[in-house]
């Protein structure tokens, strides 16, 4: 229990990190200041409220799993996900690190938590998958659309070269059969690229 109160007094004056406690009863029996901060919304403290209260309904389960494993797996830290009410309608995204917490008799008193804000990581995260989408996308329409029609135009130039032409015409020939690999370059350093 010294354990905690030593994290807690080192977190407490944080406005990064949220700590709380939870009680065997499920009612928050700590709440930083930090974490009433940002999700007490209308109370004055969430001391004494039930944990559920400031959490996506969809979440809670996943928060009572990770509560009975920190039981189940004393001193390990067991990690959660979960929404919380942002006050404005919505959540934010919060990564947690769960602990439980034994008297010295061995008997489980409740859970630590500390958490921190990720929602911006997760807005990058989705961000940054939704471009290397489009990239993919765009990828496979260069190689597919793209080199298939520029290489019927190599083809067919090639073989014009065969024939008997006008000088005019062998000038614009010779300047289909260049500009033709030029693309082709550019497609194949695009596509290089892209992997």
């Amino acid at each position: 229990m010294q354990y905690f109160k030593e994290i807690n007094n080192f977190l407490s004056s944080s406005s990064f990190f949220y700590t709380i406690a939870i009680g065997l009863d499920s009612h928050y029996s700590y709440v930083s200041d930090n974490y009433n901060r940002n999700f007490a919304l209308s109370e004055k403290s969430l001391l004494g409220k039930h944990f559920s209260t400031t959490m996506h309904p969809d979440d809670v389960a996943i928060c009572a799993e990770a509560g009975m494993k920190c039981f189940q797996k004393p001193g390990i830290l067991i990690p959660a996900t979960l929404r919380k009410h942002d006050g404005e309608g919505g959540f934010v995204i919060t990564q947690w690190e769960m602990q439980g917490i034994f008297s010295e008799k061995n008997e489980p008193e409740g859970v630590f938590c500390i958490g921190y804000n990720i929602t911006e990581l997760v807005s990058a995260q989705t961000e940054i998958e939704t471009k290397n989408m489009k990239l993919s996308e765009i990828s496979f329409i260069q190689s597919h659309g793209v080199r298939k029609p520029l290489a019927n135009i190599i083809g067919i130039s090639y073989l014009l070269a065969d024939m008997e032409v006008r000088p005019d015409v062998r000038q614009l020939h010779d300047k289909l059969i260049t500009s033709a690999n030029e693309l082709d370059m550019v497609i194949k350093e695009i596509a290089h690229k892209a992997e």
